[in-house]
């Protein structure tokens, strides 16, 4: 039987790559937000029928695994993943944020984070990656880093909010804005 836990974790230590790591630090506080980004972007599949943008987040999920090795390389340097995050990834969000504006109306007002089953979702993920965005910038600032990821992790939140803006729409739900 596969046991799921060690008990090293106990002591607020953790072994990353073969090298014992607080808990508590910057890096793997950034680890844990892409995780939880990528777990919010496997719900928010769940409840998309659109392929294109199901494709995307597939491809996010598979992007935000990269860049938790390379958060983890940062711990231990002798480790080099095996894929690092190119300039291509980011393009690749920039031109889908682009086709998906084109099907929108100008944004005229701020809306609220809500609508559609879907849209919900996918303003929960953006809420999570702009954090994950945030725990990266105070991680890398100490580590060596590559220039890709705090703005592949700034366009997957602009993509999220365009979907959600998207799917509002496809699905015949008007945005709500805040009444200020």
């Amino acid at each position: 039987m596969a046991r799921f836990y060690t008990g090293t974790g106990d002591t607020g230590y953790s072994s990353m790559l073969g090298k014992k790591v607080y808990k508590g630090s910057e890096i793997i506080e950034s680890i844990g937000c892409i995780d939880e980004l990528n777990s919010f972007l496997g719900l928010a599949l769940l409840n998309i029928d659109d392929d294109k943008i199901a494709g995307q987040l597939e491809s996010a999920q598979e992007n935000l695994f990269v860049i938790g090795a390379e958060f983890a390389a940062c711990i231990n340097g002798r480790f080099a993943p095996r894929k690092r995050l190119d300039r291509g990834a980011v393009k690749e969000l920039e031109d889908a944020i682009g086709d998906l504006a084109s099907r929108l109306p100008d944004l005229k007002k701020f809306v609220l984070p809500r609508g559609s089953t879907a849209s919900s979702y996918l303003h929960v993920a953006r809420a999570v990656a702009r954090r994950a965005e945030r725990s990266a910038i105070k991680a890398y600032s100490k580590h060596d880093k590559n220039k890709n990821v705090l703005p592949y992790l700034n366009r997957l939140s602009s993509f999220l909010f365009v979907a959600a803006l998207y799917m509002n729409k496809k699905e015949g739900v008007e945005e709500a804005n805040p009444s200020y």
